[in-house]
């Protein structure tokens, strides 16, 4: 199949280097004005000038004054789940403690409990990825909490048939109300289930939750050590609330990226950034949770740490699956420029998955992943708050959304 893109008004391509951007790097977005894309086979074949594209005679996709980018790659959701927590919502609006949101039924457990009573579980919203530019997510296991229920999350993962799932196991998200009296039970249970989840290839990466009244980073050093023997990549729910070790340990481990970071101290800032872990950002979190204080983007920044963004779908704390929000969030609130928003949520948010040498920008040889919006320039996409101005997304060179 053949696809040419013609006459993009900002075609930002984010070519460079296959790995992820720092520093100065992450305001590098390779713009071409006039820009096309030449597709062949899902595949780009060629990117530059339209009025240099090589086979004219292909059949077009006007992007005429419009922006195009790679699709984003959002590498953080919790996009399986069975049910909303509308009610937990308004209870936080009413300012009812967490503790006593957990008492009537609220939380983490509110979505295991919906996990274990449903019949059918998917990625929720899957096509709505497509309408808001977002073309490759990763996704968490985590509302089973018990082998069972775990790996019906994961296959509805792997049965997901357009939008690309990378999979995460995260058996240790919480602790589950039958192990409330024998943690050390329940962490060896976690341990032990790793090796279903390899054999039957349902994950790529683990995942756990380190916070205080969470689990510990001894407990998760446990675990990844498990997950590693067997080959898979770890990643780690760090420090988001308190600082309590999670980002040192992200580091000590060896792990793709360390996600949260609300909470991290100056000298983890440093140790992240002198590491391969990927500092993967989630303001709407915090947003949703009317927090003011946000991760220190600027400090990883400066000091050098590969920085991504994700929208840590969920029906909890963070129930937006619009990666042009969280721009804008990590713009107005946290002091990234858009050029480098837009950096961390391709390139840099392909290497939180792993996925940098097919993924992230738009470059010959790339899987031509591709969002087209309806704005001249590509600094609106932040600059107008939650708008979603995507009018097309490809996938493999297939468009799988169009505005008509």
């Amino acid at each position: 199949m053949k696809l040419n893109i013609v006459h993009a008004g900002q075609l930002v391509t984010v070519g460079g280097p296959s790995r992820a951007r720092r520093g100065a790097e992450l305001r590098e977005l390779g713009i071409i004005h006039d820009g096309a894309i030449a597709i062949r086979d899902g595949v780009i074949e060629w990117v530059g000038p339209t009025g240099e594209i090589p086979d004219k005679g292909a059949p077009e996709f006007d992007a005429s004054g419009k922006v195009v980018l790679p699709g984003f790659v959002d590498s953080h959701t919790h996009a399986v789940f069975a049910r909303t927590r509308t009610d937990e919502f308004e209870w936080r609006i009413e300012g009812t403690p967490y503790m006593e949101i957990l008492a009537r039924g609220g939380g983490i457990l509110s979505s295991v409990k919906a996990v274990r009573e449903s019949t059918r579980l998917r990625v929720c919203f899957a096509d709505k990825f497509f309408e808001h530019g977002t073309t490759t997510i990763e996704a968490k296991s985590g509302y089973g909490l018990n082998l069972e229920s775990e790996i019906r999350m994961l296959e509805a993962m792997r049965s997901e048939p357009k939008l690309e799932v990378v999979s995460t196991y995260l058996g240790a998200h919480a602790l589950p109300p039958e192990y409330q009296n024998n943690r050390a039970a329940f962490i060896d249970r976690v341990i032990d289930d790793l090796s279903s989840i390899h054999t039957r290839r349902l994950a790529e990466f683990c995942d756990v939750f380190v916070e205080p009244g969470v689990f510990t980073p001894e407990e998760a050093r446990r675990i990844f050590a498990e997950a590693k023997s067997l080959g898979m990549n770890v990643k780690i729910h760090a420090d988001e609330f308190q600082s309590s070790g999670g980002a040192r340990l992200a580091v000590e481990a060896g792990a793709t990226s360390a996600d949260h970071l609300g909470a991290v101290s100056a000298p983890d800032i440093r140790r992240i950034a002198a590491s391969g872990v990927v500092a993967t950002l989630l303001p709407a979190t915090l947003f949703m949770l009317g927090q003011t204080h946000y991760a220190p983007a600027r400090e990883l920044i400066e000091s050098g740490a590969a920085v991504a963004l994700a929208t840590d779908f969920n029906p909890g704390t963070s129930p937006t699956l619009n990666m042009q929000f969280v721009l804008s969030l990590a713009c107005t609130q946290m002091r990234m420029t858009p050029a480098e928003s837009i950096v961390a949520s391709t390139m840099n948010g392909a290497c939180a998955v792993r996925r940098q040498d097919r993924l992230g920008s738009i470059e010959a040889g790339k899987q031509a992943d591709i969002a087209v919006y309806d704005v001249p320039d590509y600094r609106e996409i932040p600059y107008f708050a939650a708008v979603n101005f995507c009018v097309a997304a490809f996938k493999r060179g297939e468009i799988v959304w169009e505005r008509k």
